[in-house]
């Protein structure tokens, strides 16, 4: 049995310092199976970042308090995660939320199976110099630093 509070947990930024706080709480808790985030998003902060997919992992969302908007699949879909309300995205399915508003969000990203990415199992779409288009990429972590690979030319970027 492991127990932590929140307040408690250090904070650690995405390495794109795409929001303020971040508290990896499944890692305090000494979880394998199972990835549990708190964040806590200022306006214009994200979750993640750019549209990704997880190949080897499903994830939940659920906004504790302020309201959420989501982009999904690659025509960007939105849809909006008020305080209360949970979204789930199956392995596979492009991503990204986020706070467009000015009331802060504060919310859990939740996922399965797996404390941990597989980086192999994680792409993103960015725009690609070579393509002169936004094309979804390989991401790998080199030196704690993302690098994208296109899928479709093989342009490498960090």
């Amino acid at each position: 049995m492991e127990k932590v509070a929140v307040d408690e947990v250090d904070n650690e930024r995405n390495p794109m310092k795409v929001h303020s706080v971040r508290k990896p709480v499944s890692r305090a808790l000494g979880t394998d199976h199972f990835a549990m985030n708190y964040f806590v998003l200022e306006s214009g902060e994200s979750f993640s970042g750019g549209l990704h997919r997880h190949d080897d992992q499903e994830e939940v969302f659920y906004v504790e308090s302020g309201t959420a908007t989501f982009e999904v699949g690659l025509e960007r879909d939105e849809v909006t995660v008020e305080a209360g309300e949970l979204i789930r995205f199956p392995p596979g399915e492009f991503q990204k939320g986020y706070n467009d508003g000015e009331e802060t969000v504060e919310g859990w990203a939740l996922g399965a199976p797996g404390a941990t990415h597989d980086w192999d199992e994680l792409q993103s779409r960015a725009y690609c110099p070579e393509c002169e288009d936004e094309t979804t990429q390989d991401v790998g972590m080199v030196d704690g630093t993302f690098e994208l690979t296109c899928t479709e030319c093989g342009t490498t970027q960090g």
